[in-house]
Protein backbone atom coordinates (compact mmCIF):
# COMPACT_ATOMS: atom_id res chain seq x y z
CA UNK A 1 0.00 0.00 0.00
CA UNK A 2 0.75 3.20 -0.88
CA UNK A 3 -0.10 6.61 0.65
CA UNK A 4 0.26 10.30 -0.61
CA UNK A 5 -1.03 13.15 1.20
CA UNK A 6 -1.91 15.72 -1.43
CA UNK A 7 -3.40 18.58 1.57
CA UNK A 8 -5.66 19.03 4.84
CA UNK A 9 -7.30 15.38 4.02
CA UNK A 10 -7.26 14.91 0.48
CA UNK A 11 -5.20 11.43 -0.16
CA UNK A 12 -4.01 9.18 -2.69
CA UNK A 13 -4.19 5.27 -1.51
CA UNK A 14 -2.79 2.75 -3.67
CA UNK A 15 -3.28 -0.83 -3.20
CA UNK A 16 -3.38 -3.61 -6.01
CA UNK A 17 -3.39 -1.30 -9.10
CA UNK A 18 -6.46 0.83 -7.28
CA UNK A 19 -5.82 4.32 -6.96
CA UNK A 20 -8.51 5.89 -3.92
CA UNK A 21 -8.72 9.66 -3.51
CA UNK A 22 -10.05 10.60 -0.32
CA UNK A 23 -12.37 14.01 0.19
CA UNK A 24 -11.01 16.74 -2.08
CA UNK A 25 -11.25 19.33 -0.34
CA UNK A 26 -11.07 23.18 -0.33
CA UNK A 27 -8.06 23.30 2.05
CA UNK A 28 -6.04 21.65 -1.26
CA UNK A 29 -5.48 21.85 -4.64
CA UNK A 30 -3.08 19.34 -5.40
CA UNK A 31 -5.88 16.87 -6.60
CA UNK A 32 -7.10 19.29 -9.08
CA UNK A 33 -3.33 17.84 -11.49
CA UNK A 34 -4.05 14.43 -9.78
CA UNK A 35 -4.39 11.43 -13.15
CA UNK A 36 -5.33 7.91 -13.41
CA UNK A 37 -7.82 8.13 -10.25
CA UNK A 38 -10.24 4.50 -9.65
CA UNK A 39 -12.21 5.95 -6.80
CA UNK A 40 -12.80 8.76 -4.80
CA UNK A 41 -14.24 8.54 -1.16
CA UNK A 42 -16.14 11.44 0.52
CA UNK A 43 -16.41 11.16 4.29
CA UNK A 44 -19.15 14.32 4.30
CA UNK A 45 -20.26 17.04 3.42
CA UNK A 46 -18.75 19.75 4.57
CA UNK A 47 -16.49 21.77 2.21
CA UNK A 48 -12.86 20.68 4.12
CA UNK A 49 -14.10 17.18 2.68
CA UNK A 50 -15.93 17.84 -0.76
CA UNK A 51 -15.30 20.90 -2.66
CA UNK A 52 -17.95 20.77 -5.69
CA UNK A 53 -15.48 22.48 -7.90
CA UNK A 54 -12.62 20.64 -6.54
CA UNK A 55 -14.37 17.36 -7.69
CA UNK A 56 -15.33 18.68 -10.51
CA UNK A 57 -12.20 18.83 -11.58
CA UNK A 58 -11.00 15.45 -10.77
CA UNK A 59 -14.07 14.01 -13.15
CA UNK A 60 -12.99 15.51 -15.90
CA UNK A 61 -9.31 14.73 -15.33
CA UNK A 62 -10.29 10.82 -14.10
CA UNK A 63 -13.34 9.67 -16.62
CA UNK A 64 -14.87 6.82 -15.40
CA UNK A 65 -13.96 7.10 -12.17
CA UNK A 66 -16.29 6.07 -9.04
CA UNK A 67 -17.61 8.81 -6.56
CA UNK A 68 -18.39 7.25 -3.39
CA UNK A 69 -19.90 8.46 -0.72
CA UNK A 70 -22.63 8.63 1.42
CA UNK A 71 -26.89 10.08 1.49
CA UNK A 72 -25.30 13.55 3.20
CA UNK A 73 -22.72 14.36 0.90
CA UNK A 74 -24.54 12.38 -1.62
CA UNK A 75 -27.33 15.43 -1.58
CA UNK A 76 -24.94 17.86 -2.45
CA UNK A 77 -23.83 15.38 -5.51
CA UNK A 78 -27.49 15.26 -7.05
CA UNK A 79 -27.97 18.41 -7.46
CA UNK A 80 -24.43 18.99 -9.31
CA UNK A 81 -26.02 15.96 -11.55
CA UNK A 82 -22.77 14.04 -9.80
CA UNK A 83 -23.02 10.32 -9.91
CA UNK A 84 -21.87 8.54 -7.03
CA UNK A 85 -22.80 5.03 -5.18
CA UNK A 86 -23.63 4.98 -1.25
CA UNK A 87 -21.24 3.16 1.12
CA UNK A 88 -22.51 3.64 4.81
CA UNK A 89 -22.31 2.35 8.15
CA UNK A 90 -21.69 -1.73 7.88
CA UNK A 91 -21.72 -1.25 4.55
CA UNK A 92 -18.87 -2.83 2.09
CA UNK A 93 -18.11 -3.27 -1.82
CA UNK A 94 -15.05 -4.24 -3.63
CA UNK A 95 -13.46 -2.44 -6.61
CA UNK A 96 -11.20 -4.62 -8.40
CA UNK A 97 -9.93 -6.84 -5.74
CA UNK A 98 -9.76 -4.18 -3.06
CA UNK A 99 -12.23 -4.19 -0.31
CA UNK A 100 -14.12 -0.91 0.80
CA UNK A 101 -15.99 -0.84 3.97
CA UNK A 102 -17.70 1.70 5.85
CA UNK A 103 -18.08 2.66 9.44
CA UNK A 104 -19.82 5.51 11.35
CA UNK A 105 -22.88 8.12 10.89
CA UNK A 106 -21.99 10.96 12.21
CA UNK A 107 -19.75 13.74 12.20
CA UNK A 108 -17.60 14.79 15.10
CA UNK A 109 -19.82 17.01 17.75
CA UNK A 110 -17.99 20.78 16.81
CA UNK A 111 -20.52 22.79 18.81
CA UNK A 112 -24.10 21.18 20.09
CA UNK A 113 -25.87 19.98 17.24
CA UNK A 114 -23.89 22.12 15.00
CA UNK A 115 -22.08 20.36 12.40
CA UNK A 116 -23.33 17.25 12.97
CA UNK A 117 -23.79 15.82 9.02
CA UNK A 118 -23.37 11.90 8.32
CA UNK A 119 -19.89 10.88 8.35
CA UNK A 120 -18.40 8.04 6.69
CA UNK A 121 -15.00 6.42 7.67
CA UNK A 122 -13.65 4.11 5.20
CA UNK A 123 -11.12 0.94 6.03
CA UNK A 124 -9.40 0.38 2.87
CA UNK A 125 -7.81 -3.38 2.25
CA UNK A 126 -8.19 -4.60 5.88
CA UNK A 127 -5.51 -2.15 6.56
CA UNK A 128 -5.78 1.52 6.73
CA UNK A 129 -8.93 3.04 8.19
CA UNK A 130 -9.60 7.06 7.03
CA UNK A 131 -12.19 8.00 10.12
CA UNK A 132 -12.89 11.63 7.96
CA UNK A 133 -13.68 13.94 10.85
CA UNK A 134 -14.98 11.49 13.84
CA UNK A 135 -13.39 9.24 15.97
CA UNK A 136 -14.94 6.05 15.35
CA UNK A 137 -14.07 2.47 16.40
CA UNK A 138 -14.33 0.13 13.54
CA UNK A 139 -13.75 -3.05 16.11
CA UNK A 140 -11.04 -4.82 14.22
CA UNK A 141 -7.37 -4.06 13.93
CA UNK A 142 -6.08 -1.61 12.31
CA UNK A 143 -2.45 -1.38 10.75
CA UNK A 144 -2.47 2.49 9.43
CA UNK A 145 -4.59 4.90 10.77
CA UNK A 146 -5.60 8.51 8.71
CA UNK A 147 -5.44 10.31 12.41
CA UNK A 148 -7.81 13.25 12.56
CA UNK A 149 -5.51 15.82 13.85
CA UNK A 150 -6.64 19.46 12.57
CA UNK A 151 -10.06 20.66 12.69
CA UNK A 152 -12.33 22.96 15.19
CA UNK A 153 -14.29 20.15 16.59
CA UNK A 154 -11.35 18.46 17.92
CA UNK A 155 -8.81 18.96 20.50
CA UNK A 156 -5.30 17.42 19.62
CA UNK A 157 -5.22 15.21 23.62
CA UNK A 158 -8.74 13.86 22.05
CA UNK A 159 -7.00 12.88 18.41
CA UNK A 160 -3.90 11.21 20.56
CA UNK A 161 -6.78 9.44 23.29
CA UNK A 162 -8.10 8.03 20.31
CA UNK A 163 -4.62 6.66 18.51
CA UNK A 164 -4.20 4.98 22.06
CA UNK A 165 -7.54 3.52 22.55
CA UNK A 166 -7.37 2.07 18.78
CA UNK A 167 -3.76 0.87 19.24
CA UNK A 168 -4.58 -0.85 22.70
CA UNK A 169 -7.17 -2.94 21.39
CA UNK A 170 -6.70 -6.32 21.33
CA UNK A 171 -9.75 -8.08 19.01
CA UNK A 172 -10.87 -11.85 19.58
CA UNK A 173 -13.66 -12.83 17.03
CA UNK A 174 -12.87 -16.58 17.90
Amino acid sequence: MRITKLGHCCLIIEEAGVRIMTDPGMFSTAQNDVKNIDVVLITHEHQDHLHIDSLKTVLKNNPGVKVITNRGAGKLLEKEGISYEILEDKQNKTVSSVLLEGYGEKHAIIYKDYGQVVNTGYFIANRFFYPGDAFYDPRKPIDILALPAAGGWLKTSEAGEYAMKLKRKKYDFN
